[in-house]
């Protein structure tokens, strides 16, 4: 049964395509890691959580920035950082996005405004305020977007954080990506508070609850914050409801939830909810839909062929990036 779209067709097939590219690189990733110890190391996939990064970049303007925390790979694909040095990053070669040296966790893109990837949970969150406040220094209207999960949001940055954004008035959304779990313990047992855009009442921040499983509802709450940042009305908090498919990484057993909740929850698919209303209202036909999957299958097998293929990084690297050049013009010795 067809129903009321209120988005062009142009945004649902990008959303199909973001959503899809997001989903068969992390596929990817996870099969060189399991099957074949092609990467190493912690692994953080984004499987279920695509519909967050496709409504955030419909609401969004390139010029704008996203930070967000170790499961970073969707946002930095959405964002456009290279799909060829986000493999190889995870690869860690030389080609990667962060020269091989920052791995799953610290995918990085300042050439696209995407500014990590970030591994001390929570911490992010200051940092991203940081970036509004720099903007707002300079003048633009440019908006930050700040992505933290559901365990960050019991950390004391931020509540530091908040109040500053508030009292400044910054332009940063915080976008608290609650997929019912902080590794292996449920929002329930952190907290009394299980609300987390209840949070911002403490601040007289605006706040919002929005369903994460349809780019929809995500497009429309990004844009209402966006709205206000813009127009120098401060921060907002929006707490977007998802769930994370695979385990917390990718060595999670996830005895913690059962088999029945996992399937609930894939029944809701983003990505087969967006192929549904394409479909059900003619936006597309099959053809087109085969077309989109074709590409993106070339896109990530090229991804994992430019990464096995880059060379490792020089021994000549090892210190670089990790320490400031004593030459540095406001280092005194």
């Amino acid at each position: 049964m067809p129903v009321a779209v209120t988005f062009s067709k142009e945004t649902y097939l990008y959303w199909y395509e973001l959503m899809q590219l997001i989903r068969q690189f992390e596929l990817a990733a996870e099969e060189k890691y399991k099957m074949e110890g092609k990467i190493r190391g912690f692994f953080h996939a984004y499987v279920g959580q695509e519909a967050i990064a496709a409504g955030c970049m419909t609401a969004t303007r390139p010029e704008d920035l996203f930070i967000t925390a170790y499961r970073d790979h969707g946002l930095a694909v959405a964002k456009g950082v290279s799909v060829n040095s986000c493999m190889a990053e995870l690869y860690g070669k030389a080609t990667g996005c962060a020269k091989g040296k920052g791995g799953s966790m610290h995918f990085f893109g300042k050439e696209v405004n995407f500014y990590g990837g970030h591994g001390i949970v929570g911490a992010q969150i200051g940092t991203g305020a940081g970036l509004a406040f720099a903007e707002q220094y300079r003048g633009s209207d440019n908006v930050v977007l700040c992505f933290f999960g559901d365990g960050a949001a019991r950390q004391g940055m931020l509540h530091e954080t908040f109040n500053l954004a508030m009292l400044w008035k910054l332009p940063v959304i915080f976008i608290c990506e609650n997929n019912n779990y902080a590794m292996g313990t449920s929002v329930e047992r952190t907290s009394n508070v299980i609300d987390i855009y209840k949070l911002a009442d403490a601040y007289e921040m605006p706040g919002d609850a929005i369903d994460g499983m349809t780019p929809e509802p995500v497009h429309k709450g990004i844009t209402r914050g966006v709205k206000r940042a813009r127009e120098k009305g401060g921060p907002t908090l929006i707490e977007i409801k998802t769930y994370r498919y695979k385990g917390h990484s990718i060595s999670d057993p996830q005895k913690y939830r059962t088999k029945e909740e996992v399937e609930e929850y894939k029944s809701r698919d983003p990505i087969q909810q967006v192929l549904k209303t394409i479909l059900n209202n003619k936006i597309a036909a099959q053809a087109d839909i085969d077309a989109i999957n074709a590409r993106v299958d070339a896109i990530v097998a090229e991804s994992v062929q430019f990464a096995e293929e880059s060379p490792w990084p020089d021994d000549s690297e090892v210190l670089k990036d990790i320490y400031m050049d004593k030459n540095y013009p406001f280092i005194v010795d």
